[in-house]
């Protein structure tokens, strides 16, 4: 500070900062807008009103960040485009041919954790949910139970940035990097994986 090495904050604004930020939530919470909607006209309104510079704003951007998210998004995309989730679910029933379903429950749900790592959870619901039920038609079994496997395996997105919106924000502000989530992720997700593996079969009886 003695140096002008650091700005000091200016808090004259703060009130009015801490208006926006009270009026994102609040649109975002009551469904009043889409939370992308308030959360860009937030940020139009903190530059407009000077509680934050163009320069600043700017700064704040992550090009990594960004990239990782367009390439996410292509990635899901060709997937389906290409069949590429038809292909993966004839190889998942083949691999797991004749085994016990609570092994298929279990595979499914890797799958899903797997999946939801390299194109994002949403996309991995969608692409497990139907998989999962006609599974559990074929193998004469609650669809339910394999509707959570997927569910559940669509949540184990702490692998990678990409594959969870929060991942991205704390890698750009913490300075994280790909095997930071990789290093903490995956025994993470073992842990989760081997419990639910366990206890969904046992909920539903079989």
């Amino acid at each position: 500070m003695l140096d002008a090495t650091a700005d000091l904050p200016h808090s004259d604004r703060a009130p009015l900062a801490l208006l926006i930020m009270a009026a994102i939530v609040t649109t975002a919470a009551f469904g009043i807008l889409p939370i992308s909607v308030s959360a860009i006209s937030g940020a139009l309104l903190m530059i407009v009103s000077r509680c934050l510079s163009w320069r600043d704003a700017v700064q704040g951007l992550s090009t990594q960040v960004i990239l990782i998210v367009v390439a996410s998004l292509a990635l899901g995309n060709a997937l389906q485009a290409t069949g590429g989730t038809v292909y993966l679910t004839d190889v998942f029933l083949a691999v797991l041919d004749g085994a016990s379903p609570q092994v298929v429950l279990s595979g499914l749900m890797l799958l899903m954790a797997i999946m939801t790592n390299l194109v994002s959870n949403n996309a991995a619901a969608v692409i497990g949910t139907p998989i999962a039920i006609n599974i559990a038609n074929k193998l004469g079994l609650p669809a339910e139970a394999f509707v959570l496997a997927v569910l559940f395996g669509a949540n184990l997105s702490y692998a990678t940035p990409m594959a969870y919106k929060t991942n991205l924000l704390v890698m750009s502000a913490g300075s994280y990097t790909f095997s930071d989530f990789l290093r903490v992720g995956i025994p993470l997700i073992l842990l989760i994986w081997g419990l639910l593996s366990w206890l969904l079969p046992r909920m539903y009886g079989f």
